[in-house]
């Protein structure tokens, strides 16, 4: 985001602050949201509205949201860049511009070139969709199944996508990574639990996350951060040095936030 769009938003907010009303049921409506400090939910709010500022969305013919119902999904967006500054939140959009919600799961036709080079053609359902330069595509029923705890969200897997493809516009599972963590250090970590998760899948043996992670290295890091968020004691007590690589990506610990709720034994 440049510095003209900089100067549109802090004249917008000027004028059309958070509105309270809407804002206040938010975080207590998200599972996702629970433990998140008070300090930190008011910036989440502000990250929400900003959000709800940059991207334009679209939903279904017939369907209409309350202020409230944009922001419950602008906050779980919102969320994922919690940890950083607003300039690297911000940022961490890269190109997504639009939102486009469609009534349910939908099929799409998909050619893909195998590292043999091999052309499979298949049918796929998805829940999301995005791709350079795209819209984020999201299906209404899966938005209304995110936002709990459990390890599946559409709505962070879809902008996980999005961070991807700030590393080279591609999208193949490593973002543009901060100055502590290297490139290299992050393709060992993350290449360690891939292969990993191949040999469970090989093995005939049940995952501890979704499997749909094993299809490409893009949908690894997009279920991982999936689980990151909403799972992370199923992700940490899986691959540890993944979630602790996560940690330090995202500067922040959802363990330890729901770590606080747990009840004192």
């Amino acid at each position: 985001m440049g510095w003209w769009q900089e100067q549109k938003w802090q004249r917008w907010q000027a004028h059309h602050p958070l509105p309270d009303a809407a804002w206040r049921n938010v975080p207590s409506s998200l599972p996702l949201l629970a433990g998140v400090p008070e300090p930190l939910l008011a910036r989440l709010g502000e990250r929400s509205w900003r959000v709800l500022f940059e991207l334009r969305l679209s939903l279904p013919a017939g369907v209409e949201w309350s202020l409230e119902a944009h922001l419950q999904m602008a906050s779980q967006i919102a969320l994922m860049g919690l940890g950083w500054s607003d300039r690297q939140a911000i940022a961490a959009l890269g190109d997504a511009h639009d939102i486009i919600v469609v009534p349910g799961a939908f099929r799409r036709h998909v050619q893909e070139m195998d590292d043999f080079g091999v052309m499979h053609e298949f049918d796929d359902e998805r829940a999301g969709e995005t791709s350079w330069g795209g819209p984020v595509v999201l299906s209404l029923e899966d938005i209304e199944r995110s936002g709990a705890r459990g390890g599946f969200n559409v709505i962070i897997h879809e902008f996980a996508h999005k961070l991807d493809m700030t590393g080279n516009m591609a999208i193949d599972g490593q973002p543009a990574l901060p100055t502590h963590i290297s490139a290299k250090e992050w393709y060992d970590t993350f290449m360690r639990a891939w292969h990993a998760l191949q040999g469970t899948l090989e093995r005939g043996e049940v995952p501890a996350v979704d499997d749909y992670a094993a299809t490409h290295p893009s949908e690894f890091f997009a279920v991982c951060c999936e689980y990151f968020f909403s799972a992370p004691e199923l992700l940490e007590g899986v691959w540890p040095d993944l979630y602790a690589l996560l940690v330090r990506y995202f500067n922040q610990n959802p363990l330890e936030r729901h770590q606080r709720l747990a009840p004192a034994l």
